[in-house]
């Protein structure tokens, strides 16, 4: 039963996650980091996405069903019921955001919240089943983690959360679509509205291209804003260089499910690596404060 309850919470997402709050909070800590400031910033967050998939594991239960690779879920084979997934769900949300509250500043907890309600409410209530851009919406939620990190140490919302909030809400796209590609025949079956889907997969790829080369950009503004150092530059140019060289290729490939699978995974190797460069080859920067915490 302990297992059922964990993978209500998806701990490979939370995992994935916890490395982008790890590269907020240690670009912003500056080499100076406060041990029990960053163990109330992992806990809370790791509760309250834990929460989140909890929450979206029950509200997807109808179309998990109709998703090959859905159909083991927990819910959907009757291990859990949906009222116990609720009681779960919400106790675990609690705690996260009560951990946030105590333990760490008023803007790491408001772009917590702003992420869980996106990702609970609009994207998974509402917009994964009814819009093409649900995706493109969900992609906040997505970029909510590595933010709640850096203002956990920080307390405000400057140039260097704004930036970090660009890179991942564009590395979500492509990541995103190049699932939809690879699982196509599964969103298709569930009738879920994503571009592939919609507008089809020779279109995607032309968005795939598009947004690599706005997140590539965008990594190497950090850089230039004067957050991040030049090893972090070598390594974002180089591996957005090459995530695009791979995206590239979709327009001569004779097999688009293999092609996006590689683009998929290639794009954990880059995102994870940003983080880590981010969190370890940092520079002092002097930017402007977009929003403060009261606190």
């Amino acid at each position: 039963m302990y297992k059922a309850y964990l993978s209500l919470t998806k701990p490979g997402i939370i995992f994935g996650n916890l490395i982008s709050v790890a590269g907020g909070f240690f670009l912003a800590s500056q080499g100076s980091v406060d041990v029990m400031l960053l163990l109330a910033t992992v806990v809370g967050i790791a509760l309250v996405i834990a929460s989140g998939c909890a929450f979206n594991n029950y509200i997807d239960r109808d179309i998990d069903r109709l998703m090959q690779r859905t159909q083991d879920r927990v819910l959907v084979q009757g291990l859990v019921s949906p009222r116990a997934t609720l009681v779960f769900a919400t106790l675990l949300g609690v705690a996260g955001f009560g951990v946030l509250y105590v333990g760490t500043t008023p803007t790491a907890l408001l772009f917590a919240a702003i992420g869980f309600a996106i990702y609970v409410g609009a994207y998974s209530l509402y917009l994964k089943r009814h819009s093409e851009y649900g995706t493109l919406i969900g992609s906040l939620s997505g970029a909510a983690p590595p933010v709640v990190g850096y203002c956990a140490v920080s307390g405000q919302f400057d140039l260097g959360a704004l930036t970090l909030l660009l890179i991942f809400c564009l590395w979500q796209m492509p990541h995103s679509y190049a699932i939809a590609i690879f699982r196509f025949k599964d969103y298709r079956a569930a009738s879920i509205p994503v571009l592939p889907v919609i507008r089809g997969v020779k279109t995607a790829k032309h968005y795939i291209v598009g947004y690599i080369v706005a997140f590539l950009v965008a990594t190497l503004l950090l850089s230039f804003a004067g957050y991040a150092g030049y090893g972090y530059f070598i390594v974002a140019a180089a591996m957005g260089g090459y995530w695009l060289y791979m995206a590239l290729t979709g327009f001569r490939t004779t097999n688009d499910e293999a092609w996006a699978k590689k683009v998929f995974i290639f794009s954990i190797f880059t995102i994870t690596a940003l983080s880590v460069m981010m969190a370890i080859d940092f520079q002092l920067p002097g930017p402007p404060v977009l929003w403060t915490s009261l606190r």
